[in-house]
């Protein structure tokens, strides 16, 4: 805000002669915000005026930090000894009463000192209420531990300071250039015996203008008799008497590009203020543009970084599988699981997180992201909220790619999983028999391995895990929750006291074992009806050839082939029923 008093002063190049004014409009504007913010610097002092504090001096207190001063009077005394000063200096509004009281009262004099003034004033202003602002940035580093929440912001934060340098510095272009432009009027003015006050727009024409050389001894273009170095472009374009935006991003623009090339294209003359404006705009633009380069690059970084040590990590895969001479289809599996672990996870290790943060928070980000898939496990619907967030808390997050084989039928079951998104493929020969298979699909919402509940949930479980009745294979990439066998004794152990014998039916309606039995058990007792009722029929026909065998009609080796086919008949074995764990016996201590 203060920069802006730089543009207030403007030259009339309307008139034949040539004069200095002021921008009333922009003025007022400029007054009336620079008070609002001083308000808030008022308002801000009052608060640090009722803010307690630590004593350091003392050993008591918050975590050994030091005793809470909430005393006002102490509270005062120690705002008055640390940061009053500075506040007190920031807050005063002195570049408002330079414009509007010391400027007019001395301009027709040595209106240069007016304008010197006005700079020094508000650039040391300014440079106080930066130094306020970066204090409160690193106190908000400090409590937050960062201040930028994303790598862009803190880029654009950084690229901000780059824009309000070349803000202030190209005000201060355009103050010296008036000031320059002011300076050589006055330099031929005293050398003619002219009077200064003619100078200002305010002053009535008067006839002895006429007779004055200065204005066309003072042209920009013209620099043979006066060098303006630096200022000659904005001088010699009459941007002073434009309006204010076209001024202001002339000069911001003119801030910027020599900023970033660090005034090396600035022709400068021997004037001593001017070759210093140069010297220090030169440092600043360094300073700020290695200070911007080097933090976008860190922001930057921050972004690739786990990009870049996925690469690591791969390309270290690359060469352990190229010096263990895997075949080419081991290799495709390797590299299509590393780059499917890296489009789900992101390179993030989510048991590392989960794992830092307390058990309270830890416990209820695991409820939201896994109660409802667990609820839908009938099993475990029934089970109350305390068991469900002792399974949510044991489930381990499991990544699969195409064709995996997550567990093959006759090995043993070390896990059950609920799947989240992807597809799998659950089949059974039914250990091995002839012509027999049966497969199904798992979908979003399926679980598979139920074959651990029935292992889990008897009183006295063995220590050989159960072999798995059913082969799992990935029909896609599949993303998983996994809840392993120990985990779910642990949580069978805890849940046995229900002693619900409805548990035993809900686990036979919904393992998919069961249903393959009973879809068998009913196929497999219709072929035995048909079979009895052929039973029945040859029996029948037996009955009616022994009744004509006594007569003679049949032959002996009929009469035997009929005998032998109806007792193979009525001797069919009956299909394999699979076992089932007792939910209801008691747990021995």
């Amino acid at each position: 805000m203060d920069p802006l008093y730089f543009y207030v002063p403007e030259i009339d190049y309307k008139q034949t002669n040539h004069c200095v004014r002021k921008d009333t409009r922009l003025a007022i504007i400029v007054t009336v915000f620079r008070s609002i913010v001083d308000l808030f610097y008022v308002i801000q002092m009052i608060i640090k005026f009722r803010t307690a504090y630590l004593n350091p001096s003392s050993n008591l207190g918050v975590f050994g930090r030091g005793d809470l001063i909430t005393d006002p009077k102490e509270i005062a005394k120690q705002y008055l000894r640390s940061d009053f000063a500075v506040d007190l200096v920031a807050s005063l509004p002195l570049p408002q009463i330079i414009v509007w009281s010391v400027i007019p009262a001395i301009k027709y004099s040595s209106s240069e000192h007016g304008n010197d003034m006005l700079l020094l004033v508000a650039l040391f202003q300014y440079i106080l209420r930066l130094y306020l602002i970066f204090s409160l940035n690193d106190k908000i580093v400090k409590i937050t531990g960062v201040f930028a929440k994303t790598a862009w912001q803190g880029a654009a934060y950084n690229l901000l300071l780059y824009m309000i340098a070349s803000h202030v510095l190209g005000a201060l272009w355009y103050l010296l250039s008036v000031d320059r432009q002011v300076a050589c009027w006055k330099s031929f003015c005293n050398e003619t015996d002219c009077h200064t006050r003619y100078l200002y727009c305010d002053v009535k024409p008067d006839s002895s203008w006429n007779g004055t050389v200065v204005f066309s001894s003072c042209d920009a273009k013209n620099t043979t008799k006066f060098d303006f170095g630096m200022f000659e472009p904005l001088l010699s374009n009459k941007t002073p008497n434009e309006s204010f935006l076209k001024k202001y991003i002339y000069c911001l623009w003119w801030g910027l590009q020599n900023l970033s090339c660090y005034g090396q294209t600035l022709s400068v003359s021997t004037f001593i203020g001017e070759t210093l404006y140069a010297i220090l705009l030169a440092v600043v633009g360094l300073v700020l543009f290695a200070h911007l380069i080097g933090k976008v690059q860190t922001y930057l970084q921050s972004i690739t970084a786990r990009v870049e040590e996925w690469r690591l990590k791969q390309r270290d895969t690359e060469e352990w599988m190229r010096h263990r001479q895997l075949p080419h289809d081991l290799r495709e599996r390797v590299r299509r699981f590393v780059h499917y672990k890296w489009l789900a996870t992101r390179g993030v290790d989510e048991e590392s997180i989960l794992n830092a943060l307390p058990t309270d928070l830890c416990r209820d980000i695991k409820r939201h992201l896994c109660l409802d898939l667990v609820r839908r496990v009938p099993f475990f619907s029934q089970m109350d909220d305390q068991l469900l967030d002792a399974i949510c808390e044991r489930l381990v997050s499991s990544l699969s790619t195409e064709g995996t084989y997550i567990v093959r039928e006759g090995d043993p079951v070390t896990e059950m999983l609920f799947i989240i998104r992807g597809k799998l493929e659950s089949s059974t020969t039914d250990g091995g028999r002839t012509g027999f298979f049966n497969s199904i699909t798992l979908k979003p919402g399926d679980f598979c391995g139920e074959e651990l509940l029935g292992w889990a949930l008897v009183p006295k479980p063995t220590v050989n895990l159960p072999l798995s009745t059913r082969t799992v294979r990935a029909i896609v990439e599949v993303e998983a929750f996994a809840l392993q066998a120990d985990d779910l004794k642990f949580v069978a152990s805890q849940f046995r006291r229900l002693h619900s014998r409805k548990l035993q039916h809900t686990f036979r309606y919904y393992s998919h074992h069961w249903r393959t039995w009973a879809a068998c058990f009913i196929q497999h007792a219709w072929r035995r009806q048909k079979r009895r009722k052929m039973a029945k029929d040859l029996s029948m026909r037996e009955s009616f050839s022994s009744m004509r065998s006594f007569e003679g009609d049949n032959s002996p080796e009929q009469n035997q082939a009929l005998r032998r086919g109806a007792s193979i008949i009525r001797e069919l074995p009956k299909f394999r029923k699979p076992s089932e764990p007792d939910f209801s016996a008691e747990h021995d201590d």
